[in-house]
């Protein structure tokens, strides 16, 4: 593992730890050429996804940029950080259990928003407020109306 801080290839390993969910394993690491620490995580992929993307485009699926737009959604929110990669994780592995290796965008969008109903509402209004593009006050009104009904 090539050190993130002098670039040097031999680090080593300090810890070895099952993270929190037990879905992926926490290393703490320590790099001899400048004596720095760093943490990485070792997951399994049971294989490799393409988004496909609302203009045709064909992107490898991102893990952390999804998990990015779920703590914005959920920031300053009670949510805590284990529940947000719970969510990643279980989103991930519909994925691989999909029988497509090209998943739409929009399906990704559709599955955080029924996680995030779930979880916590604000944060489902807010990630629905970019996914769905809302433009003008009128579009959270019609959006909360729906959430309201039973």
């Amino acid at each position: 593992m090539r050190c993130p801080y002098c670039g040097h290839e031999d680090t080593q390993v300090k810890d070895s730890r099952p993270s929190d969910d037990a879905s992926a394993i926490r290393r703490r690491r320590f790099c001899a050429a400048c004596g720095n620490r760093f943490t990485t995580f070792e997951r399994v992929q049971l294989r490799d996804l393409t988004v496909l993307k609302s203009d045709g485009r064909r992107v490898p699926f991102d893990r952390d940029k999804l998990l990015k737009s779920i703590r914005i959604a959920c920031r300053k929110r009670p949510v805590e950080e284990e529940r947000i990669e719970r969510i990643v994780n279980a989103i991930q592995r519909r994925m691989e259990m999909e029988a497509e290796a090209e998943i739409p965008s929009r399906r990704i969008g559709e599955m955080v928003m029924e996680a995030l109903r779930e979880v916590d509402q604000v944060a489902y209004v807010r990630f629905a407020s970019v996914y769905r593009n809302f433009n003008e006050a009128k579009d959270f009104q019609a959006f909360l109306g729906d959430l309201e009904a039973p």
